[in-house]
Order: C-alpha cells, then structure tokens, then sequence
C-alpha cells in the first residue's frame, strides 16, 4: 500500500523547484528542524551541501543522490535511514514516481544548516535555523487561514 500523504499540506520553500515541504517542528533553542520533502518524479533539486547533522527516513519512492555533475551518486530505498555529518555538495531527488523523505536537522548556534550552491559550487545561499522558523511561521499561518 503506498503512502497516503492526501492530509499533509505541502508548501513551496521559497523559489526552490522540483519538492515541496511540510516543515513538522522548528526548536529554536535546541536548533532542531524535523520536516517532509515531497520530491518529483526524475527531477533533481539545487545543488547544495548539508551544513548540520542530517538524519532521513525514506517513506515512499526513491531517494535518489546525485554527484555535482547530475550523475547517479546512491539510491535510498522506503525505509531506508541515514544519518550523516555535514558533508559533499549533491543534488536530490526522485525515481520515476513521487518520493517522500522525512528529515531531521541538528544544527549549531548561529551556525547555517544548508549551503545553496551555484553550480560552479560558491555558496548562492544559507539556510539556517532563522529560515526555518520563518518558513514554519507562514506554513502554521495559511493552515490557519484555511481553516478560518
């Protein structure tokens, strides 16, 4: 039986393509960020490098990592977890259906989470936990005004 994932809100994350989000919990003080990626199917994110401890849970589909160039680094299978230090720039995405992955991030105090990458690889943004806890304030405001 596949996951059914037709109660989860997903919401863009800025002008990021090809997944969508639906960010779970953001702990400021601990620098804790637990959310859910909803990627598409054969299409892969921005290039970019986890900054922070990275724990996933595969729940549905593949959860395909690619090297830099666009090459086929791992493929993740449903129940398949990883945790992993900061680490290399790659890429994510999906097989040929919908693939859902569910992310834990630890963070450091004033320290960033993500580096978005150009794909010469210089840093095009930082993601830390003040993003996160912005994207969660307007993902818990529209849920809100749907329900209003």
């Amino acid at each position: 039986m596949p996951f059914d994932d037709r109660n989860i809100r997903w919401f863009p994350l800025g002008d990021l393509k090809h997944f969508v989000v639906s960010i779970y919990d953001v702990d400021h003080e601990r620098q804790l960020v637990d959310f859910i990626l909803k990627f598409e199917p054969n299409e892969q994110i921005i290039l970019h490098r986890h900054t922070a401890q990275t724990s996933t849970l595969v729940i549905q589909g593949e959860h395909r990592i690619y090297e830099p160039d666009g090459s086929l680094k791992e493929v993740r299978a449903v129940g398949s977890y990883t945790a992993s230090a900061p680490g290399a720039p790659h890429r994510e995405g999906a097989g040929d259906s919908p693939s859902v992955v569910f992310y834990s991030i630890r963070g450091e105090k004033g320290g960033s989470m993500f580096e978005l990458l150009n794909d010469d690889g210089t840093v095009a943004a930082v993601l830390g936990i003040d993003d996160f806890t912005a994207a969660y304030a307007e993902q818990r405001a529209a849920i809100a005004n749907a329900a209003a």
